[in-house]
């Protein structure tokens, strides 16, 4: 449907705007839930007030993702098939991205509505395998072939394991901290409306800032390259490709003629459209020196560089696509599947990236979802989640822990769940407190957990089926 119209047409822009309005929201929704678990404890503990809490903990979501890269984002982006990132005749994604952001949004939102502490990160990669096998369907593709799945099978286990790591990890912590200390402010709810002593307010804070650094080089990235892909459709003569890369983009030419021959011997069942794209690349080269030059000079964007530009970054990812197939083949030679490693880590940077202020407003939005929905997963976290509150030395456990993993992860390019890790670590400590969980309100957030990604699929693979 909305593949039809053309791509600088009134509609397309206006649902470009729409899918920025979108992408933003969700991020504002993933403070809901995924930052929320960053100031759970200083705000619950009385340690800080909810509006400084909250502000601190976005000015450390912003240092996270600066420090943390884009590795992240660009590992959920690249599920995605490459004609579904960049179509091949130039026009903006506006059915995926529609897809993705209406089905991630709906979802965290309503389990925020219900105060179940929800992954923000299991609906967006929900909702990008939803939009892959949809595509794959509609193409006739082998599912097996059409749909990236060794990504997917990487993503899914680091989601998988990273909460038993928080759980027993945190548990363990918190035990050997109660047989360390026995007594005292570590191991008591506090008192209502009182702070706490100095060094446990000290203790708290720092544990919420390392969380929110480590946020912020995970859950802080993952909207980050879906905000690229919009941006990149509204204004594509300046962003499909990286300003910054006029070095690699003049090396494109070459990439192109040295990534023919693997395709043409090991690519999947679409190696025709990247062979296509690779000797395009090839004949390309005075467009791309000429592209090189214009970025190099900080010239402004031609008006006819609008669909060139869109159209090189679709050469790229087609290429990129089958680079990344042909490296993870065991029964192509360990020399060839190198040389299509490295072309894959080379022809990446021209078309994965993110200026610094999309950064920035990533960690805005984060910052303000944080402080209009924090109070639900908080008191979810804080008093019912286990049969006695939360004590300081258990939010204290489950946020050092959690902001180890979860920064391990976010600078390996992994992406983790800080929902599950936090929650999961909270449940670890309850556990090893003697104490136990509340069974019921651990049932609806498992549950929530497991049906997420199925129905995040379903929701944007349908919404797919019928827009594209």
């Amino acid at each position: 449907m909305l593949a039809h119209f053309a791509p600088s047409s009134t509609i397309v822009m206006v649902m470009l705007v729409v899918c920025l309005i979108m992408v933003l929201a969700f991020e504002a929704s993933n403070g809901f839930h995924d930052s929320s678990n960053a100031v759970a404890t200083v705000i619950y503990t009385n340690s800080l007030e909810p509006v400084p809490a909250v502000i601190w903990s976005g000015l450390m979501n912003l240092v996270g993702v600066l420090v943390g890269g884009i590795s992240v984002a660009f590992a959920l982006v690249t599920i995605l098939p490459p004609d579904v990132l960049t179509p091949p005749d130039g026009s903006p994604a506006v059915p995926m991205l529609v897809s993705i952001f209406s089905s991630a949004l709906l979802w965290n939102v309503l389990t925020w509505f219900f105060a179940i502490p929800n992954s923000s990160s299991h609906c967006v990669i929900g909702s990008l395998i939803g939009v892959a096998v949809s595509d794959a369907l509609l193409k006739s593709r082998d599912l097996a072939k059409g749909v990236d799945w060794h990504q997917i099978v990487t993503v899914i286990k680091a989601l998988l394991v990273s909460p038993v790591l928080g759980f027993v990890i945190a548990g363990g912590l918190y035990w050997i901290l109660r047989v360390v200390v026995r007594r005292g402010h570590l191991l008591e709810p506090p008192p209502e409306g009182k702070r706490p002593v100095w060094w446990l307010r000290a203790l708290l804070i720092t544990t919420c800032t390392t969380v929110s650094v480590s946020h912020g080089t995970n859950d802080g990235q993952k909207s980050i390259g879906l905000i690229m892909l919009t941006v990149i459709g509204l204004l594509p003569a300046t962003y499909a490709l990286n300003p910054d890369s006029a070095d690699k983009i003049r090396q494109l030419s070459d990439n192109g003629s040295q990534a023919i021959p693997l395709i043409a011997q090991y690519g999947d069942d679409v190696k025709a459209q990247a062979l296509h794209s690779a000797l395009s690349l090839q004949r390309a080269a005075p467009d791309l020196q000429r592209e090189a030059h214009s970025l190099d000079a900080h010239q402004p964007a031609q008006k006819d560089e609008r669909a060139l530009r869109s159209q090189l970054r679709g050469y790229v990812y087609d290429v990129i696509s089958e680079m990344k197939y042909v490296s993870q083949q065991k029964n192509v030679p360990q020399a060839q599947r190198k040389q299509a490693s490295d072309l894959l880590k080379t022809m990446g940077t021209p078309v994965e990236y993110a200026p610094w202020w999309v950064r920035v407003l990533s960690a805005i939005c984060l910052g303000a979802g944080t402080m209009v929905g924090y109070r639900r997963v908080v008191r979810t976290l804080g008093e019912r989640l286990g049969r006695q509150h939360m004590t300081p030395g258990q939010g204290a456990s489950a946020e050092l822990v959690g902001s180890v993993l979860i920064g391990t992860a976010g600078l390996t390019g992994l992406p983790v769940s800080t929902t599950h890790i936090i929650t999961s670590g909270i449940a670890g400590t309850m556990a090893a407190s003697g104490q136990g969980v509340q069974g019921p309100t651990l049932f609806r957030i498992v549950l929530t957990w497991v049906i997420t990604l199925p129905v995040t699929i379903a929701l944007a693979g349908g919404l797919f089926y019928l827009l594209a």
